[in-house]
Parts: structure tokens; C-alpha cells; sequence
């Protein structure tokens, strides 16, 4: 067991609380492997009838995964510990999202990337006035994955497509407002609702009698913006859309979409577009499996984390460095299936 998660019951409660408040408590692959043990290991007890997620302390409930393993698998081992990790952080994810046992995370501050793979598939997902939600990967030349795809296609008035291009941060209030989060408490009444989830109330009461309603929702303003100018499945598209308006909203929106990764960001839109036909989750991670396999080794990941995240230089070389330049026969062969002994299968 790592020090990493700290997992414990408590009366009617397994407690699975993140531990790397340094990192913001970034996933590990042992953290992955902990808490996918633990909950197989409540699966079949019956005096837990619920499990708690948040995190120990710090600002953050999850702020992803671990890019530094990541982009040294992609410099020094071809991808091989990266694809390692994808697979079995995928495998967490699919495990929580079929679970029979309902889920509580509590997203109290900044949940992203990684973070949002283990708060979405919960029955329940608290919001607060610190919840700070995105998936900023295409700053990074990575995607919305992690199950993102199948969460943000289905947010409905394209502003699943909004969050995967631009990686805007929503608060709790916009959460709630988005269907991202089931209910809004404040951060002062969390232990209380732990306290009686952990004495056997049923969590959607115990959620609904602690819950605030949250301020009006800043999105919101912008919702028939979003939903026209993020129409398109193509990227072009999109840009063309918000070239057309001269609106503040629409040029702010236009400069954020010219720093992203062109790559990812045509995934990203083919991603939510196969996602959102999916009926099975399972064959939406395996899909994002493929992707994540190719782009680990692609370069604009490893480039991408060089200037945000490394130098901090924030002027990345994509490459390709336009939309025009993502061709079609790229995209394809990013998605296209691995060898049937490496694609991605679930937990057993």
C-alpha cells in the first residue's frame, strides 16, 4: 500500500482520501493500483454500503496524472511506463464507473485531467466554492482522456467540445449548472456529510439536506455562444465561427484556441464525436487507449509539457504547427486499432 492515498473504513464507509498534497495529489500508478484494490476489497463486504473519495489536504483534489512519468516514457522508453499507466488508470476508471456500491468525491478544489477521470464516474459529485474543474490538455498536446470523452460529449449545447478545445476552468457553481456535479455544499459542511454517509444515511439525502444552491452560474451567459460557435466537428470550423465574431467574448475565446496543440485538438473533437456514439464504456476507453498510445510518442506532448510545465516558457513548437496541416490519414492512424495483445482490456 502506498502512502500516497490514505484508505480506511469508517463505519458504513470505505474512505479513500488522495495524499500528495505537494502535487496537488497528481495519480501515481501505485495510487491507481491502491485504490483499485480497495475498492474491489469493499465490493463484496456488506457492512460498506457507500465509498467517500477526496483528498487529505492541500488545495486540490486531483490535479491529474503523472506528467513527468509520462514525458519521460515518451523521451527515454518509446511509451512503454506511459502506455503502463494509461492502461491501468483506465482500468480505475472503468472500475469506479461500473461499480455496484455508490461513490462520493468530493471535488473540493482543483480537479483536472486525472482528477476529473475519478470524479466523473461517481454517483455523486459534490461541488464547493473551491472546486476549480478543467481538462487543460491540449495546452499539452495531450487530450481529454480518461474517460473525457464520454463525459464531455454527453454535457449536451457543445459545451463538452468547449471544455476539451479551449481547457476552461469552471467553478462549483458552474459544475452544478453544466450536470458536471450532482450538488453544492460548502466546504464547511463536508465533514458533517462524511460523518453521516459514514453512519449509514443514504448520500443523496444526506447531500440534498447539506446542500446550498450555488450562485448563479457565470457560464451561463455565454451558453448560446458556446452551443453556435462550437457547432462544427471541425476544427477549422470552430476557428472560422469565432473569426466571424467581433465580440470580446469570441476573440478571447479565438486566442486561447490558437495556443493549443492543432493535433489535439482535432482529436479531441473526433474523440467526443466517436464518444458520444458509444453505449459502453469500456469500448470508449479502449478507443481512448489507442489514442493515448499514439499521442504519448507523438511530438507535440513531449514539447508541450516542455513549455508549460517544464520551462514554463509557454511558446510551444506544435508540429504540425496548423489545423491544415492535422490531415485526416493522421487522425486515422491515431485511432486506428492496436494488435489485438495490446489493446486495452478491463479490470478482470
Amino acid at each position: 500500500m502506498t502512502e500516497e492515498v490514505n484508505i480506511h473504513t469508517h463505519g458504513h464507509a470505505g474512505h479513500i482520501s488522495l495524499n500528495r498534497p505537494k502535487a496537488l495529489h497528481a495519480l501515481t500508478l501505485d495510487m491507481c493500483h491502491a485504490m483499485s484494490a480497495a475498492l474491489t476489497g469493499w465490493a463484496d463486504d456488506d457492512n460498506i454500503q457507500t465509498v467517500i473519495l477526496d483528498h487529505a489536504e492541500g488545495r486540490g483534489f486531483c490535479a491529474g496524472g503523472d506528467i513527468n512519468l509520462l514525458r519521460n516514457s515518451a523521451l527515454n522508453d518509446g511509451g512503454k511506463s506511459g502506455r503502463a499507466f494509461f492502461h491501468d488508470e483506465y482500468q480505475l476508471n472503468h472500475q469506479m464507473f461500473e461499480y455496484a456500491k455508490p461513490i462520493v468525491a468530493f471535488m473540493d478544489g482543483i480537479t483536472m485531467g486525472g482528477g476529473v477521470g475519478i470524479a466523473m464516474p461517481c454517483k455523486y459529485r459534490v461541488a464547493t466554492e473551491h472546486t476549480r474543474f478543467a481538462m487543460p490538455e491540449t495546452g499539452i498536446g495531450l487530450f481529454p482522456d480518461v474517460g473525457g470523452g464520454w463525459h464531455l460529449s454527453r454535457l449536451g449545447g457543445r459545451l463538452g467540445q468547449f471544455l476539451a478545445l479551449t481547457g476552461a476552468r469552471l467553478d462549483g457553481a458552474e459544475c452544478v449548472w453544466a450536470g458536471i456535479a450532482t450538488h453544492y455544499l460548502d466546504t464547511a459542511d463536508l465533514t458533517e456529510a462524511k460523518s453521516r454517509i459514514a453512519a449509514g444515511h443514504e448520500p443523496g439525502r444526506v447531500l440534498s439536506a447539506l446542500g446550498q444552491t450555488p450562485p448563479e452560474a457565470r457560464i451561463e451567459s455565454n451558453e448560446a455562444a458556446i452551443k453556435k460557435h462550437f457547432a462544427a466537428d471541425s476544427f477549422e470550423g470552430i476557428l472560422a465561427s469565432l473569426e466571424g465574431d467581433d465580440s470580446e467574448w469570441a476573440a478571447k475565446e479565438l486566442a486561447t484556441l490558437r495556443t493549443k496543440s492543432p493535433q489535439t485538438c482535432k482529436v479531441a473533437l473526433r474523440q467526443l464525436a466517436e464518444s458520444g456514439k458509444l453505449d459502453d464504456f469500456a469500448d470508449n476507453m479502449r478507443m481512448e487507449y489507442r489514442v493515448a498510445s499514439r499521442v504519448l510518442v507523438r511530438p507535440d506532448f513531449a514539447e508541450g509539457v516542455r513549455a508549460v510545465i517544464v520551462d514554463k516558457t509557454n511558446d510551444p513548437k506544435w508540429d504540425p504547427a496548423t489545423p491544415e496541416g492535422v490531415s485526416e490519414e493522421l487522425l486515422d492512424s491515431i485511432f486506428a486499432p492496436l494488435p489485438e495483445a495490446e489493446e486495452w482490456t478491463p479490470l478482470n
